[in-house]
């Protein structure tokens, strides 16, 4: 998947661009969880991972 549309999809819906980047696993929990509790953080750790 082209890595533009992953990191609009890391600033709008960062769970959906983990799960596409990284299927289901420690990664999307962690970003389900940081989405919970705060959003900007979920946002960032979205991004470093669509882009490593």
């Amino acid at each position: 998947m082209n890595n533009l549309v992953l990191i609009i999809l890391a600033i709008l819906l960062p769970p959906v661009a983990v799960f596409l980047k990284s299927g289901v696993g420690k990664d999307l929990l962690i970003n389900i969880i940081l989405c919970l509790f705060f959003y900007i953080p979920g946002i960032l750790h979205a991004i470093w991972l669509v882009t490593k």
